[in-house]
């Protein structure tokens, strides 16, 4: 019994010799991983508060413009913390105050949705409108096409205006009027 403890003994301060290697061997390996996630957690956090600090003031900054449109200092501060929602808001505006050409300046935004509608707001003829709607992100498609096919119809172009009516998807909301149309309109 006593020399099976003694063998338990000796098991034990043996595993505790190599644990001892083991942790002097790789201590500065073990250190530097510690300290490496210690800084993706801390550097993850510091993003996380200056990105919702950003989110926050461009906000502030947003209701100051809804507050005062005019207002070029909120304007500029928006374009600084948030290109997207400067493209949004400069593109609110043009609608409401129909302006083709702020609308057109547009075209080329970074914002993908503000783009867009301003690719099809600055539409003015059926071609423009058929050359948006065969862009696969088009947004208002469909309704693009409809459109087309009836200034098509109001120019007597009546094959062009079937074949834009063609193009209109089946699960279209529109289908209905595409119907009408075809049935009517383009005989």
């Amino acid at each position: 019994m006593i020399k099976d403890e003694l063998n338990s003994e000796e098991k034990f301060f043996e595993k505790a010799v190599m644990t001892e290697r083991f942790v002097k061997k790789y201590k500065n390996i073990m250190i530097a991983s510690v300290a490496a996630v210690v800084l993706l957690v801390g550097a993850n956090i510091i993003y996380d508060i200056n990105s919702e600090s950003k989110t926050t003031a461009a906000n502030a900054a947003l209701l100051k413009l809804q507050a005062n449109p005019n207002d070029t200092v909120s304007l500029g501060e928006l374009k600084k913390l948030s290109l997207n929602l400067h493209d949004a808001w400069l593109y609110s505006q043009a609608v409401i105050n129909k302006d083709a050409q702020a609308i057109k300046s547009l075209e080329n935004s970074t914002a993908p949705i503000v783009g867009n509608l301003a690719k099809y707001e600055a539409a003015t003829d059926s071609a423009q409108l058929e050359e948006y709607a065969l862009k696969q992100n088009a947004i208002y498609k469909d309704f693009a096409l409809v459109q087309s096919a009836v200034m098509l119809l109001n120019e007597n172009k009546i094959d062009k205006a079937r074949s834009a009516l063609s193009k209109v998807s089946k699960e279209s909301s529109l289908n209905e009027l595409v119907s009408v149309l075809m049935h009517y309109g383009v005989k």
